[in-house]
């Protein structure tokens, strides 16, 4: 329903249904991770079946992101955002009606197709704000994504605890009053419609991730040498080849790649990929360590709601820093305020690294210091790219640009999950511990795989330094 232009909305209101928006949709990543152990028994199936349910949302999101991107600038981002808000609502009630895999994997892969929300909600401020809030509204929305990750795992925990299919319920219900939010409150953005929908980029798009994040979320099951896992990643580039050639030829295409290719596009986008990398690493190792039995040397066996509320802080963390990132940005320019958040990241992953290092004890309160940190360097660094991506591209492909910066961010958590996951699995230490079945040999990271592991997001911290240091400064 469009907005009548007498009507004049609050810009606070404005970000807040937005933000809503993409904590709600954001919760989606977490509010699985608590039953991940039990979902072959609620399903009826087996682990490695169970774990496309993680799988399903991954690569819809992922396919999603940029063609939602595209479609809110053509067709208007508020109609967009609210079909995507749609999508989540009902892939949540179709997954808390489910008791089977088969209908738990299309509720679970329609929730993925609201992964596109935050871009457009960032997108939407562009058109929505005034400029002095342009960028404080911007940096929260783009934080929005970790709030709902952090919050997302203790909340998700606890109500596991008495009924799984309840998580469900709340996240339909959630989604549906931010969508509702989101009608009553945000203007409608103007539409593009300089041509029809790129059909045959979006099915080339979808088709070459598809073959990309298959191999990066089930590589460690599968086996990274076995000829599935190579020949998906060679399929992976053949038509990731034959879509850029298809899309330069384009008068329209779905992803304007020569805008993409432009320098500030590039290296943001470049910084995006490895600070999603350093995002999902940072939700990885802690709950590890937070987890693990004391027995191993280096747990500190806590149940998944406790390590989920020392986690929590790090989403209220990120949160608060976006907005130092947006003055950051404002006094010397989104480039100074993306350098600072990643090293701020870098500088969490070092006091890690001391720790592992010294052969130290990494106890709860030592990991809320170390999140708390990484979160921050994230939440100053997130609310830097939009900017710096909307400061580069024209009006009407803002959409589209956060989108493909979104994606950049997926693929960075992907690559994350396949390297960091593959980093624990092989270097685990042995103990003995009692189940439901008996006394029995569980494998746990060693202090060796963490070490790894931290070195390697480190590695990804500089990269996402050097992008923001090889942008142009601000005039």
């Amino acid at each position: 329903m469009p907005t009548t232009p007498t009507r004049t909305v609050h810009p606070t209101a404005i970000v807040a249904a937005l933000s809503a928006a993409g904590i709600a949709v954001s919760l989606m990543q977490t509010i699985i991770v608590p039953l991940v152990p039990r979902l072959p028994e609620y399903l009826h199936t087996s682990n490695d079946n169970a774990a496309w349910a993680l799988t399903a949302t991954l690569l819809t999101g992922a396919v999603a992101t940029p063609i939602a991107g595209r479609l809110g600038d053509m067709y208007g981002k508020r109609l967009i955002l609210a079909l995507s808000l749609l999508s989540v609502a009902l892939g949540s009630v179709v997954c808390a009606l489910s008791d089977q895999l088969p209908p738990f994997l299309v509720g679970r892969a329609l929730q993925g197709v609201g992964m596109g929300a935050i871009a457009l909600g960032i997108s939407m401020m562009r058109d929505s704000l005034p400029p002095e809030r342009l960028g404080s509204g911007i940096a929260a929305m783009s934080a929005s994504l970790g709030v709902g990750g952090a919050l997302g795992l203790p909340i998700a925990a606890l109500v596991a605890q008495y009924d799984w299919h309840a998580l469900f319920w709340g996240a339909a219900v959630i989604t549906l009053v931010c969508l509702v939010a989101v009608l009553i409150v945000v203007p409608a953005s103007p539409a593009h419609r300089t041509a029809g929908f790129d059909y045959v980029g979006a099915v080339g798009l979808a088709t070459a991730l598809t073959l990309l994040l298959l191999p990066l979320s089930k590589g460690a099951t599968w086996g990274w040498a076995t000829p599935l896992t190579l020949g998906l990643f060679a399929g992976a580039i053949i038509v990731f080849a034959l879509w850029i050639a298809y899309e330069l030829r384009r008068d329209h295409p779905l992803v304007d790649l020569r805008t993409t290719a432009e320098r500030t596009v590039a290296l943001t986008n470049g910084a995006s990929m490895a600070a999603g990398f350093a995002l999902f690493s940072m939700s990885l190792i802690p709950v590890q360590l937070l987890m693990a039995p004391a027995v191993t040397g280096n747990g500190n066996g806590l149940s998944m709601v406790k390590a989920g509320l020392f986690l929590a802080p790090g989403g209220l963390v990120m949160f608060a820093c976006s907005n130092i990132g947006a003055r950051v940005s404002r006094a010397f320019g989104p480039r100074s305020s993306l350098a600072l958040g990643a090293a701020v990241m870098a500088v969490g992953y070092l006091i890690q690294l001391v720790l592992l290092v010294a052969d130290w004890h990494i106890g709860p309160w030592h990991l809320v210091l170390i999140t708390c940190t990484i979160s921050a360097g994230i939440g100053i660094a997130y609310a830097a790219m939009p900017a710096l991506i909307m400061g580069a591209v024209p009006l009407r492909q803002t959409g589209e640009a956060n989108g493909v910066n979104a994606l950049m961010r997926s693929l960075g958590m992907s690559v994350a999950s396949a390297i960091v996951g593959m980093v624990l699995a092989h270097n685990v230490v042995t103990v003995k511990l009692p189940t439901q079945a008996g006394v029995r040999a569980l494998a746990f990271p060693s202090n060796t795989g963490y070490l790894i592991a931290t070195i390697v997001s480190l590695v990804a911290c500089a990269v996402s330094v050097v992008c923001a240091l090889a942008l142009r400064p601000a005039r």
